[in-house]
């Protein structure tokens, strides 16, 4: 993967250089790469003068911000209470066996991650996902592979 040093010098500059910076830094980056390199921490650690540890901290702490490679789409299942009663467990199932991938995983292609997160909101439209930023509700194990099939055939 290239890195446009010049693009993250460019955030650097719209946040700052202090260390209560660094969190949303981090975000835009992942934003743009859909998590944040490892070989940016010490580049970071230097334009910021800040330690690589206190990176590592806060990337490995905050959910938006990962340095593992993430999915063009991240879908998430709720696993609250209200979904779970009703079947977020099948919808899981039914997103690993059709991914190919456990929780927590991302397709070898970049397309999919995968997680589950304690509750997205939307209780009683449960079971709930989220792909990115869209919501669908009131699925089963039908239908949530209709939904996740939309960003299939859309790529």
């Amino acid at each position: 993967m290239e890195i446009d040093y010049k693009k993250i010098e460019e955030i650097i500059q719209r946040y700052g250089t202090e260390p209560e910076d660094l969190l949303m830094i981090l975000q835009d980056i992942s934003e743009i790469y859909n998590y944040v390199p490892p070989v940016l921490v010490p580049f970071l650690s230097q334009k910021l003068n800040i330690g690589e540890s206190l990176i590592y901290g806060v990337a490995t702490f905050y959910k938006t911000v990962s340095l593992e490679p993430k999915g063009k789409y991240m879908v998430s299942v709720c696993t609250g209470t209200a979904c779970h009663v009703r079947g977020a467990e099948k919808l899981m199932d039914a997103l690993e066996n059709d991914l190919g991938i456990e929780e927590g995983g991302t397709t070898e292609d970049l397309e999919f991650s995968l997680e589950g997160v304690r509750c997205i909101g939307c209780c009683a439209s449960g079971p709930v996902i989220t792909v990115n930023k869209d919501t669908h509700g009131g699925l089963d194990r039908s239908t949530v592979l209709e939904s996740i099939a939309q960003y299939k055939k859309s790529g």
